[in-house]
């Protein structure tokens, strides 16, 4: 098949970019012919790239333009090489099937809006970015001839903000490369990121990986970190973001000692294999692709009711989730209650993860792709 992929940034960082990235390698491996739309993107072997342009003045005109000009470079291109199906990773109006990667903005809007001051809210209503957002996610969700959810909760968030009829909506969980997170790489990588980190072996390493530190909930990670009174743990964070104020928040609970910022890694792999425990108190997650990669990596996950991730968690068993998205009180206590159990579920969260192999999405994609192929 000859298919096309629209993804404004096609690169190596953040869970969302790593997954499509896999993906597109297997449907390359199988022998599709690969097309990619994008803005920017990292250079892959195999696959035919289509600069779509746009105005990166605000994120309003990055949207708009990226949609408009998506729609046209599509067109141009389709009469002459007659794509059999479109797959968007993008709020766009050209596809034949959408992944609803980023959850529904109006579900986000309103987590939003319970804790944001009057005049945030008053935003949501009149910013230009937030309404544009809203007519995309209504024209889209009900002109799209599929609809991919990666979680249960998202699949309802979409039929309760926009009645879209169910059969309309396929859930297919995310898969995770099981060779590339495995626990077999703490063998190969633990000690030396551990000593570079200056943190010894009898040390618990807390992980935090997410970009958009509002949204996954550093602030109550941090908070939740200066309640455990423990020396014997360490807070390591990855991922990109302005981190001056949390760096600040650190100092203020007097744990700067304790929390570790790294940035962004290409190599967040070795990252899982020198930690013991992946703790994500997420306000907003469809589904979180680091989750899953750290449980494939083996270790228990901690996240929140709004990750989609979620549901694959047994409290207790793979992990926890929690029910309050502030509560770092909750938090610590479901690390207090992991760190008391960190092998066995350990082990469980690793088998839990064998059940969503890469593979398996792939051909459920193939499968939905067959539905609607021109």
């Amino acid at each position: 098949m000859r298919l096309a992929f629209i993804k404004k940034k096609f690169s190596i960082h953040g869970g969302a970019e790593r997954y499509l990235q896999t993906l597109i390698r297997q449907f390359k491996e199988a022998g599709h012919e690969i097309h990619i739309f994008a803005d920017t993107w990292t250079e892959e072997g195999g696959i035919i790239f289509h600069k779509v342009n746009i105005l990166p003045l605000s994120s309003f005109l990055s949207n708009l333009t990226f949609n408009i000009n998506a729609n046209s470079e599509l067109q141009a291109l389709n009469s002459r090489l007659k794509f059999d199906c479109v797959i968007s990773f993008e709020r766009t109006t050209c596809q034949d099937i959408y992944r609803a990667g980023e959850g529904c903005h109006a579900e986000w809007l309103d987590i939003r809006a319970k804790t944001a001051p009057f005049y945030k809210r008053l935003s949501f209503k009149i910013n230009p970015l937030h309404i544009s957002l809203l007519n995309l996610e209504k024209k889209l969700f009900h002109t799209t001839k599929l609809i991919i959810a990666n979680s249960k909760m998202v699949k309802e968030q979409i039929v309760r903000h926009y009645k879209v009829p169910e059969e309309r909506i396929s859930i297919i969980y995310n898969g995770v490369d099981l060779m590339r997170f495995t626990p077999e790489n703490k063998d190969k990588w633990r000690k030396d990121i551990r000593s570079s980190l200056n943190v010894s072996e009898d040390i618990r390493i807390l992980l935090f990986v997410g970009s958009g530190f509002e949204r996954k909930g550093l602030k109550t990670f941090i908070d939740a970190v200066s309640l455990i009174k423990s020396n014997d743990i360490r807070a390591l964070v990855i991922g990109k973001g302005d981190i001056k104020k949390y760096k600040a928040a650190a100092f203020r609970h007097g744990i700067s000692d304790k929390i570790i910022f790294l940035g962004a890694q290409a190599d967040i792999e070795k990252f899982y294999a020198a930690a013991d425990l992946f703790v994500l108190p997420t306000l907003y997650d469809p589904f979180s692709n680091a989750t899953l990669e750290a449980m494939a990596s083996g270790m228990p996950a901690i996240t929140t009711k709004n990750n989609g991730a979620a549901e694959l968690i047994e409290d207790g068993r793979e992990g926890f989730v929690t029910t309050d998205l502030f509560n770092a009180q909750e938090l610590a206590d479901k690390v207090n209650l992991s760190l008391n159990n960190l092998k066995a579920m350990g082990e469980n969260a690793r088998k839990k993860a064998e059940a969503f192999p890469v593979g398996r999405a792939v051909k459920e994609f193939i499968e939905v792709i067959s539905q609607v192929k021109k």
